[in-house]
C-alpha cells in the first residue's frame, strides 16, 4: 500500500520494523510515553500484522508505569469497544472490523466526549468524517508477509514523528 498518496500533507515517520514481537513491543513502549488524554489514534492494516499486538503492549507499558496489575488486552472485534481504566487515563479500545454503516458509528458515539480519554481505533476506513487532531499508524507487511512494518502520521504531534524517524 503506498501511503505517500493518501498521507501527502502529514508529516510521516520513517518505516519501523516490527518483524519480531520483541521490536513491536519496544516500539508501543516508547510510543505509550507519549499517550495524553485526548489523544485519538487510528491503527491501519490487514489482519494479523501487528495491530492488536501494538496495542496489548502499549496498554500493559502504561499499566506497568502506574504499578498496576496488568490486564489482558484482546481484541474487541465482537464487543466493539474494550475500556481500560489506569488511574486518571480511561482507554477506549475499538474494533470497527464489523461495523458496516456510518450509523452504527454514531450508535457506539466513538467521538463523543474524547477529550478526557484516549480512543484507540482498529479498522477506522469506514470513519468517512475524521477528527482533524488524530495519530495515525499503518502497518504493513513486505517480503510474502515475512516482514512487518510500522509508520506514523500526524499533523498535530510532531513530537512523535521526530521520536521515530
Amino acid at each position: 500500500m503506498d501511503l505517500t498518496n493518501q498521507m501527502h500533507i502529514a508529516t510521516k515517520s520513517s518505516k519501523i520494523d516490527i518483524s519480531l514481537e520483541k521490536n513491536t513491543e519496544f516500539i508501543s513502549k516508547k510510543f505509550s510515553n507519549f499517550i495524553k488524554k485526548g489523544d485519538i489514534i487510528f491503527f491501519y492494516g490487514e489482519i494479523g500484522v501487528g495491530k492488536t499486538t501494538f496495542i496489548k503492549h502499549l496498554i500493559n507499558n502504561l499499566q506497568t508505569q502506574k504499578k498496576l496489575k496488568l490486564t489482558e488486552v484482546l481484541s474487541p472485534t465482537f464487543n466493539i469497544v474494550n475500556e481500560y481504566k489506569i488511574d486518571e487515563i480511561v482507554i477506549n479500545h475499538y474494533d470497527l472490523f464489523k461495523i458496516k454503516d456510518q450509523k452504527e458509528l454514531f450508535n457506539i458515539g466513538i467521538f463523543e466526549d474524547n477529550t478526557e480519554k484516549v480512543t484507540l481505533v482498529e479498522w477506522p476506513e469506514i470513519i468517512s468524517d475524521k477528527p482533524k487532531k488524530i495519530i495515525e499508524l499503518y502497518f504493513s507487511y513486505e517480503d510474502d508477509f515475512k516482514r512487518r512494518n510500522l509508520e506514523i502520521f500526524s499533523e498535530n504531534r510532531k513530537e512523535i514523528i521526530n521520536e521515530f524517524k
